[in-house]
């Protein structure tokens, strides 16, 4: 067993190494005109099990042991949480005041039209694909909530690389997305349940109470306090990023505490309390988690895909066509939440490309169905697969769309405004 000084030893590696590979390669995929973030994902997938795993798979056990990524998982998940945070800090609070309701009917049906379609589908797929003692109705149920499900954090780094946050439609894509990762995690809670055999409806009652209570008190207490104490305490660049940190933090730590996704708590602190501070100041900030724990993250997404299952035609055939469901699922269903709420053609396929992207949402989720027993080791590299390819294809999908929308003089102020946050860029 390795002791505690070898563990930390082997995790400044593993930064080291994903970090530098995603570098190299984020930067290539900018000079082949695609987003940083494919070049980051590409990192993970070639030290993972798909390529180094086969080519060299000494090195590769040493590299990255079985059972010995728990520094490695919580370095990426600090760096998700404060991403998650600086992207609420963005956000327009008067957009969201003024069509909240209509980003809530986009990610409605960006969840219940995927969610049907793999419930449906998990009806329908070979009796073969399931793990043994798993009843069908329970498969059922997690291939529809890993279908619906959409990746808040790749949908930051990717609107953050375009360029694009400040426009309106990045707005609602994040908003729709937050909403769909409450609800996301909530499905989830609700089939590990019944996966368990104790699914019962006051637990989930609970947690749409705990949700509600939450924001209510992040934006009528928590924020009028913020305005009060934070000229106190965020005198300069340091203990502003100090500050904010601490908040982002906690509130992550509350909703955990809660039973609910850490990254909700992350969010809302974000668009609650951050949004009241300078962002100049908390330009280095965004600077070191876009640059360094970011690029992590991403990398360790790919580092879970191993795709040599996918080499056997009946999981490469179960696998393409879960990608169409999910696909046309989260695109169909944006779309008709966008048109319904009286946005145009663009607008709507825009919000269908961003939403679709799943990233290390649906990671979890699969990898919490390993775990449950619910799904099969090629299952799980099916649903992996489905992740990457989604947050692969979201970036390219959502600049062709973005480009057919002028941008108006309210996204030109807002950009302005999001300037600042790149001062130390």
């Amino acid at each position: 067993m390795p002791s505690a000084g070898s563990s930390f030893l082997l995790f400044l590696v593993q930064v080291g190494v994903l970090l530098s590979l995603a570098l190299l390669l984020g930067r290539l995929a900018a000079r082949l005109g695609l987003p940083v973030l494919v070049g980051e994902l590409l990192a993970g997938v070639l030290l993972g099990p798909t390529v180094l795993g086969h080519a060299a798979p000494q090195l590769a056990g040493q590299l990255f042991p079985a059972g010995q990524t728990q520094l490695l998982d919580a370095f990426g998940q600090i760096g998700v949480l404060l991403l998650v945070g600086i992207t609420g800090a963005q956000l327009d609070p008067g957009l969201l005041r003024e069509r909240g309701a209509v980003a809530l009917r986009i990610s409605l049906a960006g969840l219940l039209v995927p969610l049907a379609l793999g419930v449906a589908t998990g009806y329908l797929l070979p009796g073969e694909v399931l793990a043994p003692g798993t009843s069908r109705d329970v498969f059922a149920v997690f291939i529809g909530v890993t279908m619906c499900v959409t990746a808040l954090p790749v949908i930051a780094k990717t609107l953050s690389d375009l360029g694009i946050l400040h426009r309106r439609i990045s707005q609602f894509i994040v908003t729709a997305a937050l909403f769909d990762d409450a609800v996301g995690w909530l499905l989830l809670s609700f089939v590990s349940a019944m996966a368990a055999g104790r699914a019962h409806a006051g637990g989930v009652a609970a947690t749409v109470a705990y949700t509600v209570a939450f924001v209510a008190a992040a934006v009528l207490l928590c924020r009028p306090l913020a305005r009060r104490a934070l000229p106190a305490v965020t005198r300069d660049a340091g203990s502003s990023i100090a500050t904010a940190v601490s908040i982002v933090l906690f509130s992550a730590a509350v909703t955990g505490a809660m039973g609910m996704e850490a990254l909700f708590g992350a969010f809302v602190a974000g668009a609650a309390v951050l949004t009241l501070m300078d962002p100049v100041r908390l330009a280095p900030l965004r600077t070191i988690v876009m640059s360094v724990f970011a690029p992590v993250f991403l990398a360790g997404i790919g580092l879970r895909l191993d795709l040599t299952a996918l080499t056997r035609p009946e999981i490469l055939l179960v696998g393409v066509l879960l990608l169409l469901v999910a696909t046309a699922g989260k695109f169909a269903g944006a779309y008709l939440g966008a048109r319904t709420g009286r946005m145009g053609h663009w607008e709507a396929l825009a919000l269908g490309a961003g939403m679709n992207s799943r990233g290390m949402v649906e990671v979890i989720i699969a990898a919490t169905g390993l775990a449950l027993g619910v799904l099969t080791t090629a299952m799980f590299t099916v649903i992996v697969f489905i992740a990457v390819v989604t947050s692969l294809t979201a970036p390219p999908l959502l600049r062709a769309a973005v480009r057919r929308l002028p941008p108006d003089e309210e996204e030109l102020a807002r950009r302005e405004r999001q300037a600042a946050w790149h001062a130390a860029g």
